[in-house]
């Protein structure tokens, strides 16, 4: 059984960075698309980047793109969503997910099955 878990969030200033982490255990992560999706309160949870299974395609919300970086080291089973340039809009409990040979770069929650218990990201003066 696959399990992940998330780690790296906290409290932010407006314009600072966090590099958020998804340690993965169970299986391997070889084969697995990782996703980054994030709720905040009162919203639906939506997606913020992915990456594919081999890691040579990326996807970002618009939300984020060019303050987000996706990453995988699949020698360490950790995925890593670096976040720069961040707003107090980005304040969310930030999930992973992941989906066994998903193809493509999906940022839809109901493409994904396994899922981390999830990590707070503030962002505020």
């Amino acid at each position: 059984q696959l399990q992940l878990v998330e780690s790296g969030g906290g409290l932010v200033q407006p314009g600072g960075s966090l590099r958020l982490s998804c340690a993965v255990s169970g299986l391997t992560l070889d084969y697995y698309r990782i996703g980054w999706f994030r709720q905040a309160p009162g919203k639906e949870r939506e997606g913020v980047s992915c990456i594919s299974v081999g890691g040579g395609r990326t996807n970002y919300a618009d939300s984020v793109k060019g303050r987000f970086t996706i990453s995988r080291d699949n020698a360490k089973n950790t995925v890593y969503l670096q976040m720069n340039s961040l707003k107090p809009e980005d304040t969310a409990v930030y999930y992973c997910a992941a989906k066994l040979y998903g193809g493509g770069i999906s940022l839809l929650p109901h493409n994904y099955d396994y899922w981390g218990q999830g990590t707070q990201v503030t962002v505020s003066s």
